[in-house]
Formats: structure tokens, sequence, C-alpha cells
């Protein structure tokens, strides 16, 4: 019987870790994770991204040590069934030279006419 074939293509993972480990391209993506955030309210691919974004920039370790958060608490904040408190996502963010804003929802013209009178 013949072994199968490993495949020859790269990870998609590693891809994307090379990807984010440019900083500029790492804050494009977190923008964008925000924003799809913003519509689908997916907290795990914003997790996702998060987490890629952190090990492409050092690694969790390096980022603990950036944010006075251990590692296995910022492991398991970023994981798929983390809910990390906001100030350990501020931190994190931070830590990546990104940080939080917020700006008014835009109001249909319906709404903005009531709220006008």
């Amino acid at each position: 019987m013949k072994a199968p074939k490993k495949s020859s293509t790269i990870p998609h993972d590693e891809v994307r870790l090379k990807h984010l480990s440019d900083p500029k391209r790492a804050r494009y993506a977190m923008k964008l994770a925000l924003e799809e955030f913003e519509q689908d309210n997916d907290v795990d691919m914003l997790l996702d991204t998060l987490r890629l974004v952190a090990q492409a920039q050092g690694g969790l370790a390096s980022l603990a040590r950036k944010t006075d958060v251990s590692r296995q608490a910022l492991h398991e904040a970023l994981s798929p069934k983390g809910n990390p408190r906001l100030r350990t996502f501020q931190n994190v963010l931070g830590s990546l030279g990104l940080r939080m804003t917020v700006k008014p929802v835009r109001q249909t013209s319906k709404k903005a006419a009531r709220s006008a009178a």
C-alpha cells in the first residue's frame, strides 16, 4: 500500500502569518475585521484575526510581556471560545500599535428626520 502524498502547498495560516508580519498589513487586517464585526457581530472571526496578528507580530509570549497579561490568559482570551475583557482587548490592541475608537452609527433618513423633530 502506498503512503499518501503530502501536499506540497504552503499551509494557509503560514501565508497569513507571513502577510500579517508587516505592521501596515496587520493594521489593515484588524481594521477590516472590526468593520466586518460591526456588520455581522462575529466575535470568533474578530478574535481569530487578532490572534493571527498577535502571532505574526512576535507571538503570544511576547505579547504577554507587553500587556502584563499571562500567556495562558491571552491564549484563552483569544481562543475561539474566548471572551476577553474589554481591558484585555484594549491592551492587546495597544501593544500591537492599534487602538479602539468609537464613532456614531449612521442613521437612516427616517430616523434622522424623527430625531431632528
